[in-house]
């Protein structure tokens, strides 16, 4: 089924594989996607939500009305060559690692097979790929969602490169990326430090309090920082001017704003402390995830019909040589929550150094710690994810190993087998509308009726950095 599609998918992941690019800059990523999708037959509006590299695809009429998430951002600091199995940088900074080049493409997949299918059978429906940018840093999809993309869509269905084949259950935290700038006077920090007001002192005065408030947040809430501007490299100088990025990490939004107050105050206290002033930039935000079990059910029987990605002994001494890089022991501790045969999927990780068979999963509303933008899709419109095994057991996302794997037949196989998955789910929902109905009902029940609200101001507009 996939097979049609597998050479000209296959292209195009490589391809934005070795062009990484950041978020709302993925332009190299988006055209090769955009341009492909024009030439199957699909209406294609570019600068989706004016974020630039945004873009929807559009194939059919009528309802359902089912979207395909992409992704295509990859990570900075992860310059690394493909298939070696030590640290090695290559020609650029970036690199892949979390897939995202594999994400976007099977999404494109799965929407072919999806039109085939609506096709072939004479089908009333509409499939809308959406090549959704900045899920990294930028929070590309929040900015879809809050600008309605996804208003007429009655569900959407994702997926994310991973080590197991699974339904993805369990939400994710809601997330607030906030710049604190502080401005202070620069002096002689001996001949006259009375007259300085240092900004690097104030930045550090709030990380201290912030690291006191942890005693005090909920299980469930998260911050973490980067010093991006110490204020210079000369200690005889005052510094008048330094920077810190925080994360601020909770269940859900109305928690996470709560904790953005108070992480605020810790700021504006941190600049009273020493006389300095602060600007608080907001810079991105996006929501937890509703979960979908009705969805979840359905991509569940579409896995069992599609099976799981077929690895030969080349793709297992493949991924042995990467999982040999990875020398920390695999316990129970290790394994998903949700997962329901936790020893059996232990055996798998000890004595295979990929995963070779569908791990089943129980329904969770357990909060995972991290944050993606498809939480806010979920906060629109019905949604549910799906993982396949595309790389080997050992290192996890955000390494080297992720990017120097990213090309590998396994990653391939792994791609192409969400497409089919999630072809197969579409499949279903497009014959048996009722469980689109279960799932809307489902998701009325989940948010109780509470309307979407995008923690990005609606003055903000997608942005790379301050």
């Amino acid at each position: 089924m996939i097979q049609k599609y597998e050479e000209d998918l296959t292209r195009i992941a490589c391809d934005i594989h070795d062009h990484p690019e950041s978020g709302f800059q993925e332009f190299t990523a988006s055209k090769l996607q955009q341009d492909y999708l024009k030439e199957q037959g699909f209406t294609v509006t570019p600068n989706a939500a004016d974020t630039i590299t945004g873009y929807t695809a559009v194939w059919g009429s009528g309802r359902p009305v089912i979207a395909l998430l992409g992704e295509f951002d990859a990570l900075h600091g992860l310059s690394q060559k493909s298939d070696v199995t030590k640290p090695e940088p290559s020609d650029t900074e970036m690199g892949h690692g979390c897939g995202h080049h594999l994400l976007g493409t099977g999404s494109l997949g799965a929407g072919l097979l999806i039109r085939d299918y609506l096709q072939e059978n004479h089908l009333s429906g509409t499939v809308m790929i959406c090549g959704c940018p900045g899920e990294e840093a930028g929070s590309g999809k929040a900015y879809m969602a809050r600008d309605g993309i996804f208003a007429d869509v009655d569900v959407a269905l994702s997926w994310h490169p991973g080590v197991y084949n699974e339904v993805s259950t369990g939400s994710s935290q809601s997330c607030i990326n906030v710049f604190y700038r502080f401005h202070g006077v620069s002096s002689h920090a001996a001949g006259a430090p009375e007259k300085g007001r240092s900004a690097l002192d104030a930045v550090e005065l709030m990380d201290v309090g912030c690291n006191y408030l942890r005693e005090h947040m909920k299980d469930s809430d998260r911050i973490h920082y980067a010093i991006v501007n110490t204020g210079g490299a000369a200690p005889n100088v005052v510094q008048s001017l330094a920077e810190v990025n925080y994360f601020i990490r909770s269940a859900n939004n109305a928690d996470c704003l709560a904790l953005a107050s108070r992480v605020h105050d810790i700021a504006r206290g941190a600049a009273l402390m020493t006389g300095t002033t602060v600007e608080i930039l907001f810079d991105e935000g996006l929501s937890n995830t509703v979960n979908n079990f009705v969805l979840e059910d359905v991509i569940d029987r579409a896995f069992r019909k599609a099976g799981v990605p077929a690895f030969d002994e080349a793709d297992r001494a493949y991924a042995q040589a990467f999982k040999d890089t990875w020398k920390q022991p695999v316990t129970l501790a290790d394994i998903p929550q949700e997962v329901k045969d936790k020893p059996r999927l232990l055996k798998n990780m000890q004595e295979s150094p990929l995963c070779d068979y569908y791990v089943e999963t129980n329904h969770s509303d357990t909060v995972r710690m991290g944050s993606t933008d498809v939480g806010d899709v979920s906060w629109v419109v019905p949604t549910a994810q799906l993982h396949t095994a595309c790389y080997g057991y050992g290192a996890g996302g955000h390494s080297w190993q992720w990017v120097a794997e990213g090309k590998s037949p396994i990653a391939m196989k792994g791609m192409l087998k969400a497409a089919e998955v999630m072809a197969l789910a579409a499949e279903e929902l497009y014959t048996h509308p009722e469980e689109i109905v279960k799932a809307k009902e489902e998701f009325k029940e989940r948010t109780g009726g509470q309307p979407y609200q995008c923690l990005i101001p609606k003055e903000v507009k997608p942005h790379t950095t301050h």
